[in-house]
């Protein structure tokens, strides 16, 4: 049920707490999401070490994020297909091989972008 007052600086905390309870149950209950967190802990920092045009540690950080970001929406969609039953279905399948292939094209972007920018340092 949706709360009757839900409007202005409340909303913005309660969307807040919502969003955290998210990140921790992600952390939880999903390896993947765990693994990529930690990488992302180390990786940003390295990005803002690098000697590199403040653009290029952008792209770096951002595509981080955007790993993070689409393995939390893979998790989201496994859970709602999980939830809606336990028979197995060709479009639950497909639905979670879809939201796995954009995480999988999530890490070839981070993993380009990371060799384009870091491979003439490494020359």
């Amino acid at each position: 049920m949706k709360p009757a007052n839900n409007h202005g600086l409340k909303r913005i905390f309660r969307a807040t707490g919502f969003s955290i309870k998210g990140l921790c149950s992600a952390w939880k209950h999903e390896a993947a999401f765990r693994q990529e967190a930690v990488l992302a802990l180390l990786m940003i920092p390295l990005a803002l070490y690098l000697d590199v045009a403040k653009t290029e540690k952008i792209l770096l950080i951002a595509t981080v994020f955007i790993v993070i970001i689409t393995e939390l929406l893979n998790s989201a969609i496994e859970a709602v297909v999980d939830r809606v039953g336990d028979e197995i279905h060709p479009l639950s399948g497909q639905a979670k091989d879809i939201a796995s292939a954009a995480v999988f094209i999530s890490l070839c972007l981070c993993g380009l972008t990371w060799a384009v920018v870091i491979w003439p340092l490494v020359l």
